[in-house]
Parts: structure tokens; C-alpha cells; sequence
């Protein structure tokens, strides 16, 4: 038996605030939940709401240690977002000059699926359902 019911949420550190808030704002268009600006730490924190309930968590910290992604780290690997149309996906991210990797099928689930990064590197799966 699980307690568990969904995710609610996934927690995202950035290098540089405004450009991280216009990636996921403007070219993924996600709704701001709450945008809070934390003098004692001298940190944002911005609540950005996803479709089906979710909240991605977009925090600012002065001088964050990079991320180790190439040997990929032990850890999380990546967040992936269900898309309806991978192909016009992928063309929105491009033409808003987002490198986007070619599309593949899982030879499993037979759903295609593809990767592009944030401003930060953070690996970003589309897939298809």
C-alpha cells in the first residue's frame, strides 16, 4: 500500500532569475502560482502552476554550486512534461531559439519522447501521450 497520491511539486535552483523565470514563463508558458522575493536569503522563489495540478518550484540562490549532468550524477534525472503534439512542441521551443534534441520512440512504450534544457542545463523531457 502506498501513501502517496501524486507529485506536487518539483524544485528548481537557478543561476540567473530573470532569465530562468522568462524560460518557463513566456517560452513554457506556465501560470504564475506566487512570486515572493526572500530578503533574508536573498532569494526568489516563484510557484508556477502545471497543468493537472502540479507546481514547479523556481528558487534563486546567490552563487549556486552547477548541477553535474555530463557524466550524468546520481539523482534526479530529468522532469518530463506530457505533450499532446511532440512535433509542434518541439517547433515552438525551436523557434524560440531552444535547442531541442531529435525525436525519439521508446522502444518499450512505443511513445515518442525527445530532450531540451533549461537555462541552466537541466535536462527537460517532452513526451507524447
Amino acid at each position: 500500500m502506498t501513501f502517496l497520491k501524486k507529485i506536487h511539486h518539483v524544485a528548481v535552483i537557478c543561476s540567473d532569475y530573470a532569465i530562468s523565470r522568462s524560460f518557463y514563463t513566456e517560452v513554457l508558458g506556465l501560470e504564475i502560482v506566487a512570486e515572493n522575493y526572500r530578503a533574508d536569503r536573498s532569494s526568489y522563489k516563484l510557484d508556477l502552476a502545471l497543468p493537472g495540478g502540479g507546481q514547479i518550484e523556481l528558487f534563486s540562490f546567490p552563487a549556486p554550486p552547477a548541477r553535474p549532468s555530463f557524466p550524468e550524477a546520481t539523482g534526479l534525472r530529468h522532469v518530463a512534461f506530457e505533450v499532446d503534439d511532440i512535433e509542434a512542441t518541439k517547433e515552438h521551443l525551436t523557434l524560440n531559439g531552444i535547442t531541442v534534441e531529435q525525436i525519439r520512440t521508446d522502444p518499450f512504450t512505443k511513445r515518442r519522447f525527445t530532450f531540451f534544457s533549461d537555462p541552466d542545463g537541466l535536462p527537460l523531457e517532452l513526451y507524447e501521450i
